[in-house]
Parts: C-alpha cells; sequence; structure tokens
C-alpha cells in the first residue's frame, strides 16, 4: 500500500451531487487546492496544513484523512453511506403505510 493511502476511502459529493471516493492524501489535497477561496475556512486550513504535512511524510496519512472526513462533514460534502440507503429503501418497499 503506497503510504499517501487511506485505508477507507472517503466518498464526497462533487458537481452535481455525484459520489466520488479520495483514496489518497494526494487526491485530499487536489480537492481542498481547487476549493474556491471565498469558502475557505478554518476547517480547510486544517485539512490542507495535514494534507501538506502527511504528502512530507510527517504526520500519517489517517490523520490527514480524519482532517479531510471532518472538512468534508462540516461541508455537507460527505456522500450517504450506500448501505444506510439500501436500508431504507428496503423498509421502505416492506412498509405499504411509508411512500
Amino acid at each position: 500500500m503506497k503510504p499517501d493511502m487511506f485505508r477507507q476511502p472517503v466518498t464526497i459529493l462533487v458537481g452535481l451531487g455525484f459520489p466520488a471516493e479520495v483514496h489518497t492524501v494526494m487526491d485530499a489535497y487536489r480537492h481542498l487546492a481547487e476549493w474556491p477561496g471565498s469558502l475557505r475556512d478554518a476547517a480547510h486550513s486544517m485539512a490542507l496544513k495535514a494534507c501538506s504535512a502527511a504528502l512530507r511524510g510527517e504526520i500519517e496519512a489517517e490523520t490527514a484523512r480524519g482532517l479531510f472526513a471532518a472538512f468534508a462533514e462540516k461541508h455537507d460534502l460527505l456522500a450517504p453511506e450506500t448501505n444506510v440507503i439500501a436500508a431504507s429503501r428496503l423498509g421502505r418497499d416492506r412498509d405499504p403505510h411509508v411512500r
């Protein structure tokens, strides 16, 4: 496994809400670097600094992953887990009163 690979990808929503998996520190760094300047905040700064540090080998990739995931959650970018969506749909299909 590459040193900048995440154990589990962070799935974020991009564009018009399409899910994209972020597998590496470099992927997370690129996403953060492309984030509009007017929307940058402390969470963005911390995640970007963590990704930079991880790319230099100063911190673990999983530390950078955690800060990137926190940034994504704060900005409503985290994609819902597919198993949660599937369970929700399954319950609706079984309950005739739920529409």
